[in-house]
């Protein structure tokens, strides 16, 4: 049953010969220059995916200041103000409270009641006690991206549109 000394030794040299060790040296640097391709072609992904990222944090940022307005007028019992400024890209909930600074790089359009307007680039969204509002239509775009938050002035409801391809045509002051 023991072993020959002449078998255990082929045993070992096949162990121990080249091909059963790992990986040539090419394929080596096979896998490293695929691995660098793959890599030099992610920033354009990158770059592409953080403008979206950035105009839905805006987005969201935006609707749960006015979700906010909205909820402070129900608890409240007061009307409470939300307010925009289209060019220097700031809002506020409330009076008194302390302005957001959206990105500076979003362009932003803002449609509102005409009670609503302060001035050409700033105007205000009005909720009630009863949830009722003035209504109003917020447009953020990034890039080739756009995305809106709508407020209905019936109910108040604050609702998000997603972003989405921007025609070329399209343009933000408009609402």
């Amino acid at each position: 049953m023991a072993d020959s000394p002449d078998r255990n030794r082929s045993q070992s040299s096949s162990v121990l010969s080249g091909s059963a060790l790992g990986f040539t040296l090419f394929e080596l640097l096979v896998v490293l220059a695929i691995i660098g391709l793959v890599l030099a072609t992610m920033p354009g992904f990158l770059i592409r995916d953080s403008d979206r990222v950035e105009l839905e944090s805006a987005v969201r940022s935006v609707a749960a200041g006015l979700r906010e307005a909205q909820s402070n007028a129900l608890v409240s019992n007061r009307e409470q103000v939300f307010a925009l400024d289209v060019e220097t890209r700031r809002f506020r909930v409330a009076p008194g409270r302390p302005l957001r600074q959206l990105d500076p790089d979003l362009e932003v359009g803002f449609r509102t009641a005409r009670s609503g307007l302060l001035a050409p680039t700033a105007g205000t969204i009005r909720f009630y006690p009863d949830g009722s509002s003035t209504g109003g239509r917020i447009r953020l775009a990034r890039g080739s991206l756009i995305a809106a938050v709508t407020v209905d002035w019936l109910t108040g409801e604050v609702s998000i549109e997603r972003p989405a391809p921007r025609d070329e045509s399209e343009r933000l002051r408009d609402g």
